[in-house]
């Protein structure tokens, strides 16, 4: 293939407003663009489309960045500040005015209200009909706002990669704002402008879009501009098959975060969620950009499970580099406690990791699977372990001390073979010995297996839990 031949790079963007934290759907928006762009050595690109001033805050758009990079969601260049190209807008609708692909309306909001009541009282469609379409001969002096001149006969038709061909008809379609009367752009003509300036091949979005696409189409039209290939994605529905909202659960990224969930798992899970590479559910990066592809999303909308999302989500601890989790651990230790993560026991952790990842589902579970480690002083034992701790078992705890402490090596292999032989000794079964000595170590009824948990805590603190509980 000749440079004369060869198809343009793929570009693609995420567009979101900053009124809020970083959606669940938004992010998964993002995963598909991030993906169909990188996957093909293209550009993946970032605005944020804060015309709205009321609504967009700092705080929103730090949200958003952060929610991308914990996403592990990189973007080319600097983020684009669609309020700061509103020059850039109002320029292109200029050009349209120029050109009769556009015109100006002094009709007031009065007028417009009261066209529309009688309209839909005569049972007509309540769409506006300016009657400055063929008439610029306004008033002078008065307030105007900027109109497309759309086609009056035929229809519209979008080509899109997930929906198939959709198409409107031209009398179902306004003649939409393009600027308003104090000057501003709207949104509909800011992103295709921004589309275009930013040379966007691809727009993968939620099909809440749809119809935009269609009134946006006639924008790229009058400019002479090529449309970039539209990819209108279903939404997300909770469990119940309604739209995903707050009573389904979390729906900002770091509330996803919080709950303890990788992000390779989050990625991992949202690429599953609408889209799909046969029967495969466990992917890699490497392998989702090798597959994705937008001719594989479904039509229909996904329903979130959180049940998948955790089974998915254990799977990656169980792959994921234990420096990787003992990071994550320590950071959800510091946000729960509002204190770093000891400083001691950081070595602790690392030896443990091998064995507890392969036990947690999530890193809040992990975290939970390290108090053994964490725990300062007397341990908070659960009535489950408790119930372990009898009489009996302290003296039987208070005399495998005693032999523990002339043990000559303190691996874990050793370790169990010192307890068997004592087990075997006291006439008891091994289970009967490691129970007790689970509880007494860890306050739990459940851990990792207790001669890693013996090992790991050391010789010192071992014996002085063990000797705390035989005292008690």
């Amino acid at each position: 293939m000749t440079a004369m031949n060869a198809p343009a790079p793929v570009v693609t963007r995420f567009a979101p407003s900053p009124t809020g934290f970083l959606h669940i759907g938004g992010a998964r928006t993002a995963l598909f663009n991030w993906l169909y762009a990188r996957g093909r050595g293209g550009k993946f690109l970032l605005r944020i489309e804060d015309t709205d001033r009321a609504r967009s805050t700092p705080e929103a758009t730090a949200a958003i960045l952060d929610g991308l990079k914990w996403l592990g969601l990189d973007w080319d260049g600097d983020a684009v500040s669609q309020f700061e190209r509103a020059p850039r807008h109002v320029e292109v609708a200029e050009a349209m005015l120029a050109s009769g692909h556009a015109y100006k309306c002094w009709s007031t909001k009065q007028e417009i209200d009261a066209f529309r009541e009688a309209a839909k009282a005569e049972g007509r469609p309540p769409m506006f009909l300016s009657p400055w379409r063929d008439d610029q001969d306004g008033p002078a002096d008065a307030p105007y706002v900027i109109r497309l001149k759309a086609p009056r006969e035929g229809s519209v038709t979008v080509n899109d990669q997930v929906q198939g061909d959709v198409t409107w008809k031209a009398d179902q379609m306004d003649d939409l704002i393009l600027v308003r009367s104090d000057n501003t752009p709207t949104y509909m003509l800011a992103v295709v402008v921004d589309d275009h300036d930013m040379g966007v091949t691809h727009v993968i979005r939620g099909d809440d879009h749809l119809t935009n696409a269609a009134r946006q189409s006639l924008i790229y039209t009058a400019m002479g501009w090529d449309l970039p290939v539209f990819a209108h994605i279903p939404l997300i529905h909770g469990p119940d098959g309604a739209k995903l909202s707050k009573r389904h659960g979390a729906l900002g990224v770091e509330a996803y975060r919080d709950m303890g969930y990788l992000p390779q798992g989050l990625r991992n899970y949202l690429a599953r969620l609408g889209w799909s590479h046969g029967d495969d559910e466990f992917f890699s990066d490497e392998q989702m950009l090798e597959w994705f592809d937008i001719t594989g999303i479904n039509k229909g909308a996904a329903r979130f499970d959180f049940d998948k999302l955790a089974h998915l989500n254990g799977q990656h601890m169980r792959a994921a580099d234990p420096a990787q989790l003992c990071a994550a651990t320590e950071a959800l230790f510091a946000a729960q406690h509002d204190a770093p993560f000891p400083e001691g026991k950081r070595a602790m952790l690392a030896a443990a990791m091998p064995g507890l990842q392969t036990r947690a589902k999530t890193v809040k579970e992990l975290l939970d699977l390290t108090y053994y480690i964490t725990a300062e002083g007397p341990l908070d034992f659960e009535p489950k372990a408790e119930k372990h701790l009898t009489e009996e078992t302290r003296a039987m705890l208070a005399a495998l001390t005693s032999r523990l402490r002339n043990a000559s090596s303190w691996q874990a292999e050793e370790l169990e073979g010192t307890v068997r032989d004592f087990a075997e000794d006291q006439g008891l079964k091994l289970g009967k010995v490691a129970q007790p000595l689970r509880a007494a170590l860890t306050g739990r009824a459940v851990s990792p297996g207790v001669f890693d948990v013996m090992a790991v805590l050391g010789r010192d603190i071992t014996l002085e839990r063990l000797e705390d509980v035989a005292a008690s």
